[in-house]
């Protein structure tokens, strides 16, 4: 039976958190704090940035206000310039697609209704999904701010998806899992070993939507 299938895009359809592990490891060697451990460094990271939102800028504002909460020397221009750098450097990697994207996209978009559902800048999140190549498989764009219970019942109520047809596709428990089963959508949970931080929770298994645990991407041509 066609299903709709809302499929996330950061971590999911494309690799994203690697470059963001990469430019954090890099400022906490530049900030190269006397007494925090890079895990302390990271916690008061988490903390400044689950106040300014998501994306590359946002990170970047993130990275420079925890560097002047933390640094241990006479703020410089040109550290707060490098500061940023490891932020903005993030939009110039190349778009790397998850192994076996294209190839299972092709298959489903015949066979079902593909939605993308990502959050963040919505011009930033749109841009990468034109440099994907991967807009014609997808039925609709969607961006949205935050993805909890309250986007889930809005997006069942305004594209009038059916309970039992409608999975959640992604690797973020918080984010794609969780508050699609709370709502009672079904979900299937792809982790990925560089997932977010802030996007990792024990699986709650809540609503009456089933569950479907994969390894990979390309294992979604096994079950739809």
């Amino acid at each position: 039976m066609r299903q709709h299938l809302l499929i996330d895009a950061d971590d999911t359809l494309w690799e994203n958190n690697i470059y963001f592990e990469r430019a954090t490891e890099e400022f906490i060697d530049f900030l190269n704090h006397s007494s925090l451990a890079s895990h302390e460094v990271r916690a008061v990271l988490d903390e400044v940035e689950m106040t300014q939102g998501y994306g590359s800028a946002s990170f970047t504002r993130s990275l420079e206000a925890t560097y002047r909460r933390l640094v241990e020397r006479d703020i410089r221009d040109e550290d707060l310039e490098q500061v940023r750098r490891f932020g903005v450097q993030i939009t110039e990697h190349p778009m790397q697609l998850m192994e076996g994207v294209q190839e299972t996209l092709e298959y489903l978009a015949p066979r079902h209704a593909l939605i993308m559902l990502t959050k963040g800048n919505e011009e930033e999140q749109k841009l990468k999904v034109e440099n994907s190549g991967l807009k014609l498989y997808f039925r609709d764009i969607i961006v949205v701010a935050e993805k909890d219970v309250a986007t889930y019942i809005g997006l069942v109520e305004e594209l009038l998806l059916d309970h039992g047809h409608t999975w959640m596709v992604g690797n973020s428990p918080k984010s794609d899992i969780n508050p699609a089963l709370a709502v009672g959508l079904n979900a299937v949970f792809i982790p990925h070993m560089h997932t977010w931080g802030l996007e990792k929770q024990d699986i709650r298994h809540e609503g009456s939507g089933r569950l479907l645990v994969l390894d990979t991407f390309a294992e979604l041509c096994e079950h739809f």
